[in-house]
């Protein structure tokens, strides 16, 4: 069963984990002194296995050890102890996970409005639409991004935190994002991304018939140093690896909708390893595709998976192709 959390305004409150040794429930109480059963119902030894948890010192309080059988970063969890932002009574615990943070991004409004496909007091997963960006690239010209539009979406929602997109997507391909609320919530997804450890999977729909021997493209990118925009492979580029999946054979063979699943996040991946195996994306102009009324590369993020910062469990989230990709294919059927 995964741990289950209340939110009372910026503290976050939850059943101890019960470990043997001197982590948990059971340490915390019997430094504590007060030899405080965990309550029924609440997370028990059946779970134990499926916390997160490290060894504290022998030393530690109870609320020091309660942070480390959360599996509280250690330079977070100095500054929450440090602060008296971490309380243990009985087989409880309550964290100030959530202080009120600036959006750092000015919310922005627009007519479409901004689709959450997931959402909870730790993260935030929300559907980007072809042609707008995850964030405002510096430049002159002032328009709607991402950003904008969820710093939006908390503030209708009463949530005070800053706006912390965990990986991006080009601007002109659609597709599911994750933000990350609060500090706690940033350091844990940060180092999924690091890590590799979040999955992410795009169907696309490419120029010519994939074959279905082509599974996997492992050729370094770097940058294209006759184009600032474009990327390249190239043998002093950084590692880069995608799988591919043929699905169907479009238009008697001059497209091909395919499944890609990236093992590396780096610019334009895919466009820059489709292109490279001979099938380009259809729209994609820049890396050498065939020009298509679809008005962008045909590029969309099929689904999201990563470990729920708190609990450790498994999150799916799918996001159904968007209309413009689904009228491309009926073109192409």
């Amino acid at each position: 069963m995964a741990r289950s959390w209340t939110r009372r305004g910026e503290w976050i409150e939850t059943a101890l984990p019960a470990v043997g040794g001197s982590g948990g429930a059971e340490a915390a109480d019997r430094t504590n002194g007060r030899g405080v059963a965990d309550p029924a119902g609440e997370t028990g030894a059946d779970e134990a296995a499926d916390e997160p948890s490290r060894p504290a010192p022998a030393a530690a309080g109870p609320e020091a050890l309660a942070a480390a059988a959360l599996g509280v970063p250690e330079r977070l969890a100095r500054r929450l102890l440090a602060a008296g932002e971490v309380q243990v009574r009985g087989g409880r615990a309550k964290l100030r996970l959530r202080p009120d943070e600036p959006f750092g991004f000015e919310p922005v409004w627009t007519e479409d409005g901004l689709e959450a496909l997931y959402e909870d007091d730790f993260c935030l997963v929300v559907r980007k639409p072809a042609g707008m960006p995850v964030h405002p690239d510096g430049g002159g010209a002032k328009r709607a991004t991402l950003a904008n539009l969820v710093a939006a979406h908390y503030q209708l929602h009463g949530e005070q935190c800053a706006v912390h997109h965990v990986h991006r997507l080009d601007e002109y391909t659609s597709g599911p994002v994750l933000y990350a609320k609060g500090e706690f919530s940033r350091l844990a997804l940060d180092a999924q991304m690091r890590e590799k450890a979040i999955g992410r999977v795009y169907l696309a729909v490419a120029a010519g018939k994939v074959p279905p021997a082509l599974r996997v493209i492992d050729a370094p990118i770097g940058r294209d140093r006759h184009h600032k925009s474009r990327r390249r492979v190239s043998p002093g580029g950084q590692e880069a690896v995608t799988r591919v999946e043929r699905l169907e054979v479009l238009a008697g063979g001059r497209a091909s909708l395919v499944r890609l699943v990236l093992e590396t996040g780096r610019t334009h991946q895919i466009r820059v390893h489709m292109s490279h195996a001979g099938y380009p994306l259809i729209g994609d102009t820049l890396y050498g595709g065939p020009a298509d009324p679809l008005n962008r590369q045909a590029l969309h993020g099929e689904k999201l998976s990563f470990a729920h910062p708190f609990t450790g469990g498994t999150i799916e989230v799918d996001d159904p192709l968007p209309d413009d990709m689904r009228a491309l294919l009926d073109r192409l059927t």
